[in-house]
């Protein structure tokens, strides 16, 4: 909980809140039902592959093997509990980051403003309304300044809805939970929370709403779909075959379902539910929260950056600079000099004391933003023997910043005048418009603040009037300003920002910065933070430039200045119709249809709204550029290390199907039975899932090009390699048995048989760690999950050879040193074989 200040109002106490929140209950609707553990379990227990495990259980017990059914049945369990494990850490993180995620509210206790967490609200609350928030709970208006709501959730209307205390509509007095302030600010007393509140109501039917699937997982649920017919029409041949030639229909069951278990690669759902769990997880340790998981897939793709200037690539710690006024009055006369003040000087001369003082008046009394809290501060240091206005008057009336007007106007009474004192700071241009400066001199002025901006430095113009009658104009430009000066503000660069500039671009990303700022002040702070050389779009000249024309212009730009919140959407638009993947950030109201257009729309956590948090896909908790990029390095690694896993999996069911299938073809004796890919289940799953998860990430992952995501990320390349790796394996296991068949006991044979498999086994998860070219420096990058893996999984066989109760259940035998030696051979061979594949397909 965070207090801001004292308020007038006093609403609850601390104790009767406590009181409400005992008696209702959170300010929540549960619209993600967490699966109970039953049903997790009934889950997975519909899951072919287990499905299969339990029926060859079953068919061994009918058979009168009562010893090896209740072997299955444990290894059934093993591998059970070890996906239940996986399953369960995946939706832990996804559980973590949601509670990460959970939106705040501002409401007054005992006349205190508090920040508190949204589901804390209790009936009888006074909700603090402002600008960009979300509204927490059903509520009855208590007061209102130009408040403007967006209820599309709840009534599919897209305009904004004007609210109002004192309207004779009920509606229109009341806000309801789940909507956006997009304007204005106010104070309501919450009447209904959580369930009962008119979002709770509807709460069911969002619950019922089923979720998309992700590309990936669209596109590995067709292959494993393929895979499967495949599978089934093979089996269904292979049980009559058996069962015609030998007329023993439970044995040809039995191996028709050891066929089936050896091919499919069921692990393929464990690692799309782990790897972007898991790699969401990991996001929110670099500052980044996700909202969306699908958002993973894509973030390492992404070929053009759109960033923020203020709080982003800069620390957002503002403080004034430089201050301009002219030396004589300002009329229909050129003024004859501009006179400068810097910071760097230790008072402040009489003449800047009007422009200081209503540049602070132009701004909130109690100010959040940057800008307007470092006015404050130099006032507060050179203002203070002259009992300026801001300190002694009332503000009575506001003009926001709007896209005709990039300035904002306060209007000030004082009881020992009667004429008030308004007071307008913003754009230069826009301040000049207000003041009809001659042509001259708003070239004069002009080429004043250029100069400031070419220091790097923010520029606003400010201006005053005098205004006396009681009714106020509707429009500032009704006012008659007199020009004050410039103000310029700086904003240094975060010290990261060159280094994770230079990663970008040359992980080839294209950095565009989008600002409302000065264009001159944008290109210093581009040229400080390393961007590319390239053009400068203004607001002005976007407007002006039809959708072809934008999409060109856009090819080359590095800076877009003066640019409206609704732009971005035209500049999104342009680059994905280039063809490129755009990630765009955000923190207004105003930038919800951007972030939410971009293929990856990232909302700072920071000083960014609750609209624009609601409509991205991301969240950056520091507001930080370098968080960023960290994230796409991240992304990439996620991805890299998905394609890896999928290539190891397809590899190493094709060297277990041909031991399931050969036998079968040839009328041999069965290597390898139910128990044995039970036994494989145990080695496979946490290879594929839990080791290439912790994969490092490739040294060269920041130096590649963005991928291709109209490219699968398992297509034909992909599984032309994982075959030709699995079948290399292959080819040395039936070298083992082939030495071995004829020679040795069946048991021998088989033993041998599943040591070279498991040594290739080994070899082949070392291969998929490294990409074509960089085996032996992989071996030196460390990943401890991987080798615990292999090691747990040549210590397991031993056992199962060398242990007489567990050999004897699986039907292995100890090996002589030179049959134990040739299996260690073959599948040592097949690394070269395998290492030689992939150098091979790399280079075509």
């Amino acid at each position: 909980m965070t207090r801001n200040h004292h308020t007038t109002d006093t609403g609850l106490s601390p104790a009767q809140a406590a009181l409400r929140f005992a008696q209702d209950g959170p300010n929540e609707i549960e619209l993600h039902h967490k699966r109970a553990v039953g049903r997790r379990l009934l889950d997975l227990l519909s899951q072919p592959m287990f499905s299969l495990l339990v029926a060859a259980a079953l068919l061994y017990i009918v058979l009168g093997d009562l010893t090896e059914g209740l072997t299955l049945a444990v290894f059934v369990l093993a591998v059970l509990a070890l996906t239940f494990y996986q399953e369960g850490k995946s939706e832990a993180s996804i559980e973590a980051l949601r509670q990460l995620t959970q939106p705040h509210a501002q409401v007054v206790r005992a006349g205190q403003r508090l920040t508190i967490p949204a589901r804390e609200v209790v009936v009888g609350d006074h909700l603090v309304l402002s600008e960009g928030a979300r509204v927490a709970a059903d509520g009855q208006i208590l007061r209102s300044d130009h408040l403007e709501i967006d209820e599309s959730l709840l009534t599919g209307e897209s305009a904004s809805v004007e609210k109002n205390h004192s309207l004779q509509a009920l509606d229109q007095a009341l806000v309801f939970a789940g909507t956006f302030i997009v304007r204005g600010q106010g104070l309501a007393q919450v009447l209904a929370t959580g369930n009962r509140s008119q979002m709770g109501q509807i709460g069911v039917a969002l619950a019922q709403t089923d979720r998309a699937n992700t590309p990936l997982q669209e596109q590995t649920a067709r292959l494993v779909k393929v895979l499967a017919t495949m599978v089934g029409m093979l089996c269904v041949v292979m049980v009559l075959t058996l069962g015609l030639r030998d007329g023993q229909w439970l044995p040809a069951l039995l191996s028709g379902i050891a066929l089936a278990m050896s091919i499919l690669p069921e692990e393929y759902s464990v690692v799309l539910t782990l790897f972007p769990a898991m790699g969401a997880h990991r996001l929110s340790r670099e500052g980044v929260l996700t909202r969306h998981i699908n958002a993973i897939e894509t973030l390492g793709a992404t070929s053009v950056l759109c960033s923020d200037k203020t709080g982003t690539l800069t620390q957002n710690r503002m403080a004034v600079r430089s201050l301009a006024v002219s030396s004589t009055p300002i009329t229909t006369a050129i003024p004859s000099e501009i006179l400068r003040w810097s910071s760097t000087a230790s008072s402040l001369d009489s003449p800047f004391h009007p422009l200081l003082e209503h540049a602070i008046l132009a701004s909130a009394p109690q100010p959040f933003d940057p800008m307007e809290t470092a006015l404050h501060t130099l006032g507060e240091t050179h203002l203070k023997e002259v009992e300026p206005l801001y300190q002694v008057g009332q503000l009575v009336k506001t003009y926001g910043l709007s896209t005709e007007l990039k300035a904002m106007s306060h209007v000030w009474q004082s009881g020992q005048s009667a004429v008030d004192t308004v007071a307008t700071k913003g754009a230069p241009e826009a301040v000049m418009d207000l003041c009809h400066l001659s042509q001259v001199q708003r070239q004069l002025w002009l080429d004043c603040a250029d100069g400031m901006a070419k220091e790097g430095l923010r520029v606003l113009g400010v201006a005053h009037s005098p205004f006396k009658g009681a009714v106020y104009p509707q429009n500032p430009h009704d006012f008659e300003f007199e020009w004050l000066g410039l103000v310029g503000l700086a904003d240094p660069l975060r010290p990261e920002i060159q280094e994770a500039v230079a990663q970008c671009q040359s992980a080839g990303i294209q950095i565009i910065m989008i600002t409302g700022d000065y264009p001159t002040t944008a290109k210093e702070i581009a040229r400080q933070a390393g961007l590319a050389t390239g053009d400068t779009l203004s607001g002005a000249e976007l407007d002006r430039l039809d959708d072809s024309s934008l999409r060109q212009k856009l090819r080359k730009v590095t800076v877009c200045a003066r640019i409206a919140p609704h732009q971005k959407l035209r500049i999104v638009q342009a680059l994905q119709a280039n063809g490129e993947i755009v990630t765009m950030t955000g923190d207004g109201v105003n930038d919800a249809p951007a972030l939410k257009a971009a293929h990856v729309g990232i909302a700072m956590g920071a000083r960014g709204t609750d609209v624009a948090r609601e409509a991205a896909d991301l969240v950056l908790v520091d507001d930080n550029f370098a968080s960023i990029v960290r994230g796409i390095r991240l992304g990439r690694r996620i991805f890299g290390n998905l394609q890896k896993s999928m290539r190891y999996i397809f590899a190493i069911h094709i060297p277990i199907a041909g031991i399931a299938l050969v036998p079968m073809v040839m009328g041999w004796p069965a290597l390898i039975l139910p128990l044995h890919v039970a036994l494989l289940e145990l080695i496979i799953d946490p290879a594929c899932s839990v080791a290439f998860e912790n994969e490092p990430a490739a040294a060269d992952v920041m130096q590649r090009p963005p991928r291709n995501t109209k490219k699968a990320l398992f297509g034909k390349r992909e599984i032309g390699l994982a075959m030709g790796q699995g079948l290399c394996i292959f080819l040395c296991v039936g070298a083992s048995f082939a030495l071995g068949y004829g020679l040795l006991a069946e048991t021998e044979v088989r033993s041998m048989v599943f040591v070279t498999l498991i040594v290739a086994n080994a070899l082949l998860i070392l291969a998929n760690r490294a990409s074509a070219g960089r085996f032996w420096a992989s071996l030196r990058v460390p990943n401890i999950t991987a080798y615990a893996v292999i090691v747990s999984a040549l210590l397991a066989l031993a056992l199962a050879m060398y242990w007489p109760w567990l050999a004897a259940l699986l039907k292995f035998a100890p090996l002589p040193m030179d049959a134990l030696g040739a299996a260690l051979a073959f599948g040592l061979a097949s690394l070269p074989a395998v290492l030689a594949l992939q150098w091979a397909v790399q280079r075509k």
